[in-house]
């Protein structure tokens, strides 16, 4: 891990411990997910975390080059092989009301050239065997947040005309800025952002819109929302009660689609990496929320990896508005990973809902909430759709029409 600048680095495990997942004295904090690379940034984290009081901080270690090295050198038959340990440890702080803060540095073009059978076997049980984690992350059941931080293959993806040391640096200087971090005191500045957010989402729960229309180049589509839908923002309250901040950066206000009610074709406004590969240049085409129509100018195999993970891939689970002018969109940077290429435009999500977007949905039966339209699924992949000549409207039930965005820009005052 190439130094970013110390106090920076500093400011941003606080931001992390303190906005993120908002660890509260006496509570056990897993750090999850986490690339090799980036045990310096863990050793920080781990330290402010102990400074907010934790018990005890526990790290879960992850090398994806050896998924690689698993299949170009591994025996077939080993695909089947997952280990129990990794949903248990997790499902653990979960199910005890402990925090988990997980971390997001995948190389975008880790698997190129690999089988892609043998990538979709791999990656379909690596998603049932994590299933129940993603049930609790679902219904928000303990506070977690989502952070990045910079490695050398990323960088490289985002910056290739640098050099390997100038690009990992520029690209920490690149998560500070759009975090906040630089602002002269990054918590506050991320309150205020968070109040911004929360005045969207209530104002959007106030309409209660029956359906949203979007209409852009190669983009005519209607979704439908459910009776007693949830815009949501930023920070969600946990079932523990403690209110966390899902995903820094966070520039989203977000909620469910009806599964049966989106109808039209949608074009994908960035390329989205997935499974070590990257899917561009795609479009999806919906009839009564189905997809039925799927292609891309590159990574067509990988799309439809992703659309047959089960039957709840083919339609979507997740509607999310973020303005053209966000600071990940104006930075003009393709980060090829979702944590930021999502907080950069309007996006969509295929698979699993968050029963947090649903009326009384977090004590749902699987049946109950897919009665009432919510979608259940193994896998939940953002896509992105927004851009700056992309127009919503919203349908009340009284057949009148609102502006939601024009030319991507909200077109409301809060």
């Amino acid at each position: 891990m190439t130094p970013a600048d110390p106090q920076l680095l500093d400011k941003y495990a606080e931001l992390a411990i303190k906005v993120g997942v908002n660890l509260q004295p006496g509570q056990r904090l897993l750090i999850a997910t986490v690339p090799v690379e980036l045990a310096p940034l863990v050793r920080v984290l781990s330290k402010k975390a102990y400074l907010a009081g934790a018990r005890y901080v526990e790290v879960e270690w992850e090398d994806r080059k050896l998924d690689r090295i698993r299949l170009e050198y591994g025996v077939p038959e080993s695909l089947d092989e997952f280990s129990e340990w990794r949903p248990r440890l997790q499902l653990e702080y979960l199910e005890s009301g402990d925090a988990l803060l997980a971390i997001s540095a995948v190389n975008p073009d880790l698997m190129t050239g690999q089988d892609p059978q043998a990538l979709d076997k791999m990656y379909k049980l690596r998603a049932e065997k994590l299933a129940p984690v993603l049930a609790h992350i679902s219904v928000t059941s303990s506070n977690w947040s989502l952070i990045g931080g910079s490695t050398v293959e990323w960088a490289r993806k985002v910056f290739p005309e640098l050099s390997d040391d100038v690009a990992e640096r520029r690209l920490w200087e690149a998560i500070f800025e759009i975090c906040h971090v630089n602002s002269g005191d990054p918590v506050a500045t991320w309150h205020k952002h968070l109040a911004d957010l929360n005045a969207r989402e209530c104002y959007l729960n106030a309409r209660s819109y029956d359906r949203l229309h979007y209409r852009a180049q190669g983009t005519d589509l209607t979704i439908g929302l459910p009776a007693g839908h949830l815009w949501r923002s930023g920070s969600l309250e946990a079932r523990n009660g403690i209110r966390a901040v899902i995903n820094i950066p966070t520039e989203e206000v977000f909620t469910l689609p009806h599964r049966e009610r989106v109808n039209g074709t949608v074009r994908a406004t960035k390329p989205l990496s997935y499974a070590g590969n990257i899917i561009d240049n795609f479009s999806l085409t919906f009839e009564n929320g189905r997809v039925t129509q799927a292609t891309a100018g590159s990574g067509q195999t990988t799309l439809h990896s992703l659309l047959g993970s089960d039957e709840g891939a083919r339609f979507l689970g997740e509607v999310a508005l973020v303005p053209h002018s966000s600071p990940i969109s104006q930075s003009g940077l393709l980060f090829y990973n979702i944590l930021y290429d999502e907080n950069a435009a309007c996006h969509l999500a295929l698979g699993n809902a968050y029963r947090t977007s649903l009326e009384g949905g977090t004590s749902m039966s699987r049946e109950e909430f897919a009665g009432l339209g919510g979608n259940n699924s193994l896998v939940h992949v953002d896509f992105m759709v927004g851009s700056g000549d992309l127009d919503v409207d919203g349908y009340r039930e009284d057949g009148s029409v609102e502006p939601v965005l024009r030319n991507g820009e909200w077109a409301f005052e809060v």
